[in-house]
């Protein structure tokens, strides 16, 4: 088989019509050509074969179809574990922020800006790299950017352990940020072997890995950091990194990809692994492969163009609205704890110089608070996945945003109970999370093959600048007055609630180009 075939060119195969997956036919008419529209944007014309024209033969297949085929199995157990241990290493590494700020302050007496400064740093990496990685998968595919991923955030992870000051630190956490910012990719090669009809509650279920990796940090913390302080956990941290590393071996490179690059021979072969695995018969025939699997493919400016505009700007500021709002309750959570007291209470409380028997470090039962907090992203993922089918993606995330301010406005009660609190804060950061969950299923099914790790990519890093920026709010403002941190929150989550509303593609039951 060639790794390329045009349907309806010289080679004379009787074809009928067939209408692909998700997209519908304005003409019964045959193309002759196997080039596609002008008029089509660059994501479209690279995705363009003869099954999205309309004119697929009785002996071919797509990618797509045979995806949908071979349903879920055991394959897609095995993707599940590989791609969830990236997600539980990265959590742990993000969640590592809010502990890591107060230890720092008691160890080395960092002011407020100093550690926001820290977790911006962080951030800043994150948000520099992802379209870069987002661009690196398109390319060369996710299997390669993940796996080069891995070894360096778990080589810089390791390094953060022995940093031996402050200006160690903000680099070598820099640098973990910047490696950051290709798991994403691991929704996107994920999404790229789920079959449409199962596509939103596995990836919202893949969120379970993040929850369990925050609360295993949470946990460890709980162990290690009354013996060997900080620089134990940060080492520690980094086990789940290496043995991710270590699986790749076993990870797939996704077909699509294969596909749209031409590698006709490598997808098919991945997808007779599939059926082998799931216990499936192969579909029969041959693979339509991309007949323009050479033109450029990555680009950032690809995103922009008529058809995508609308949605990409509001996808960036729904990513960086969700981030901003998730990583600041990660962040007031320990500000909230470590400070005792009245809530309307915690201002002007300068700790410029603060010693380090009165810097508030972190006890036990502040852990064990900030566990139950981290628990919330399990009832938040179970939510996500009751409504996301229901009420579609966008309605989804328009829902949860609105819960959220409903949640964080009774952080305006001047309340000293530790319970109360704790409650609140469950509510906020489950129903916050359930948002980022949706918005991962939502962002790959709205791309094509072509353009879709640049655009998960590209949205990760503007969720990076909403991360990047909340620390300040979090850390900073929070010390001056909860109240107008809180407001700060509720207003942009109100505006993110209409920003989905408002996207013009709704991907519930969509298929995958």
């Amino acid at each position: 088989m060639t790794k390329r075939q045009r349907v309806g060119s010289d080679g004379g195969d009787a074809a009928t019509e067939k209408e692909s997956p998700g997209s519908s036919l304005n003409s019964a008419s045959s193309s002759t050509s196997g080039s596609p529209p002008s008029s089509l944007d660059p994501g479209q014309q690279i995705e363009m074969s003869a099954a999205v024209s309309g004119v697929v033969p009785d002996d071919t297949f797509t990618v797509d179809q045979a995806v949908n085929a071979l349903g879920f199995g055991k394959f897609q157990v095995k993707l599940s574990l590989i791609t969830g241990l990236c997600w539980m290493a990265d959590s742990m590494e993000m969640m590592i922020l809010s502990i890591l700020s107060p230890a720092l302050h008691c160890s080395w007496h960092l002011s407020e800006w100093k550690q926001a400064s820290l977790t911006t740093a962080v951030f800043l990496g994150m948000m520099l790299s992802s379209a870069f990685w987002g661009n690196v998968s398109d390319k060369y595919g996710r299997k390669r950017s993940l796996r080069l991923a891995g070894i360096l955030l778990a080589y810089w992870g390791l390094l953060s352990a022995f940093a031996p000051n402050y200006i160690w630190m903000i680099l070598l956490r820099g640098l973990v940020g910047f490696a950051i910012g290709c798991v994403p990719q691991s929704v996107t090669l994920y999404a790229e072997f789920l079959p449409a009809h199962q596509r939103g509650k596995c990836v919202v279920l893949l969120d379970s890995f993040w929850a369990l990796g925050a609360c295993l940090e949470v946990g460890l913390a709980l162990m290690v950091m009354p013996t060997l302080g900080w620089p134990g956990l940060l080492a520690l941290s980094t086990i789940p990194l290496f043995l991710f590393v270590f699986v790749c071996n076993w990870l797939p490179e996704s077909a699509r990809f294969d596909a749209a690059s031409g590698e006709s021979d490598k997808a098919l072969a991945t997808l007779h692994k599939i059926a082998e695995e799931n216990g499936k018969p192969m579909l029969l025939g041959r693979l339509i492969v991309d007949d323009v699997a050479q033109m450029q493919r990555g680009r950032v400016k690809d995103l922009l163009v008529r058809d995508l505009k609308c949605t990409t700007l509001l996808l960036w500021f729904i990513w960086s609205s969700c981030a901003f709002c998730y990583y600041g309750l990660v962040l007031m959570t320990t500000e909230l704890f470590e400070a005792k007291g009245n809530l309307c209470e915690i201002k002007g409380t300068q700790r410029e110089n603060t010693c380090t028997a009165d810097c508030g470090v972190l006890d036990a039962q502040d852990y064990t608070d900030l566990l139950w907090t981290t628990f919330a992203e399990f009832p938040g993922i179970f939510f996500t996945i009751l409504i996301i089918e229901k009420l579609g993606r966008k309605k989804t995330m328009a829902l949860e945003f609105v819960i959220f301010v409903v949640s964080i406005i009774f952080l305006f009660i001047c309340t000293s109970s530790r319970g109360w609190l704790t409650f609140i804060l469950f509510v906020a950061r489950g129903i916050i999370s359930g948002v980022f969950q949706a918005a991962y299923v939502y962002t790959p099914e709205v791309y094509p093959t072509s353009l879709r790790a640049i655009g998960v990519g590209t949205c990760s890093g503007f969720a990076r600048f909403g991360a990047m920026i909340t620390p300040v709010v979090a850390q900073v403002l929070t010390r001056t007055s909860v109240h107008l941190a809180t407001a700060i929150y509720g207003i942009v989550a109100v505006l993110s609630a209409a920003a989905a509303l408002m996207l013009p593609i709704e991907t519930r039951g969509r298929s995958m180009t």
